[in-house]
């Protein structure tokens, strides 16, 4: 989940908003999720208890985080589907408070696991991760659940609006200071259905 979520709207009502520009497009997305599914096998590979390896492992437990990761979710685990990494996936939800643009860091966990994750190990996958804020809120309340281990994987990285120090063990792409929608990630629940990311500007109010 990020500030793009419906949980966080301006007083007023959302604000008008048009593409301004687009930063990644849909063939440079997909070779991006082909190259994270490949480090991520190879890293799990690694994992004594991992992947079924040694023949006793558990599966991998991918978690996404609802709404917007949601297709870059389906699209890293049939990435790793075709690497023959077996795993299991399960969904959250969170709303985090405050305006359109900017998180106030008071989360709200809307929808949890479906299943226990105790003794399993968990990739955790989100759109963007800016502040730190919600991952480590998420990334708290996993570890407090007992798995194995537990590594975050996000697709979009703003750096410069960091808060607080989270560990982020995958990332897509640093991107600027700017709002972004597409592949997913939604402004008023608008623009989910790109297949690239674009910034938007908003109008004024």
């Amino acid at each position: 989940m990020s500030v793009n979520e419906p949980g966080a709207t301006a007083p007023g009502g959302p604000r008008k908003a048009r593409i301004d520009r687009v930063l990644f497009s849909q063939e440079a997305i997909a070779g991006k999720v082909r190259e994270l599914a490949e480090r991520i096998r190879q890293d799990y590979a690694a994992v004594p208890g991992a992947n079924g390896t040694g023949g006793h492992g558990a599966p991998l437990t991918v978690v996404g985080i609802l709404k917007g990761a949601f297709v870059f979710t389906a699209d890293l685990v049939r990435a790793l589907g075709a690497l023959d990494v077996p795993l299991q996936v399960d969904f959250m939800a969170v709303s985090s408070y405050g305006t359109a643009t900017q998180t106030s860091g008071i989360i709200r966990i809307l929808k949890d696991l479906d299943r226990p994750i105790r003794g399993q190990h968990v990739l955790l996958i989100e759109d963007i991760v800016d502040t730190g804020l919600t991952l480590r809120y998420l990334r708290e309340h996993l570890m407090a659940q007992d798995p194995a281990s537990l590594r975050a994987c996000v697709l979009l990285d703003k750096p410069e609006r960091r808060l607080v120090d989270v560990p982020v063990e995958y990332v897509g792409f640093q991107i600027p200071d700017e709002f972004v929608v597409g592949y997913g990630i939604d402004y008023a629940e608008q623009f989910r259905y790109l297949p690239y990311i674009a910034c938007v500007r908003l109008e004024p109010q």
